[in-house]
């Protein structure tokens, strides 16, 4: 297992630019435990989204994103983007920082590191689900909990 998490830190590391704060799934674990409010956005497909997602994130997807989305939300709030690895995440990190967001930060390893980890999704009914949309066959590699589904 620590082998594995290595090489899918190595892999990670290739597709981040580090243009977004990241955060780790424990870290973000401790947040929503808080009393402080928190948005969590996920950027991928809505059929992703629709197989499962992190509990009370909202979808905001990569490939439409639009800056009305997100114009009513407080420029200071604290955001977390993910998505399935943390690579589109972080193209969306980048857009909010540039429209003046300035509490944003990407979920390192995405919700591959947050199932992973132990941690629950939910899916579209929001019933707590162990199903994981891993983008594609070759990325469901890195999914090691939790039932894949492409």
């Amino acid at each position: 297992m620590l082998f594995a998490q290595t090489e899918y830190d190595r892999k990670l590391s290739s597709l981040y630019k580090n243009t977004v704060p990241q955060i780790k799934s424990s870290e973000l674990k401790s947040l929503i435990n808080s009393t402080e409010k928190i948005i969590l956005l996920d950027t991928r497909s809505k059929d992703e989204f629709g197989v499962s997602h992190l509990p009370n994130a909202y979808f905001l997807d990569s490939d439409d994103f639009e800056t009305e989305k997100v114009n009513r939300i407080k420029r200071d709030t604290p955001i977390v983007v993910y998505c399935t690895v943390g690579y589109r995440s972080e193209r969306i990190g980048e857009k909010l920082l540039k429209m003046g967001f300035i509490n944003v930060h990407n979920l390192y390893g995405g919700i591959f590191e947050w199932v992973n980890n132990g941690n629950s999704v939910v899916n579209s009914s929001s019933h707590v689900t162990d199903s994981v949309h891993t983008y594609n066959k070759n990325w469901s590699q890195w999914l090691v909990k939790g039932v894949k589904v492409y």
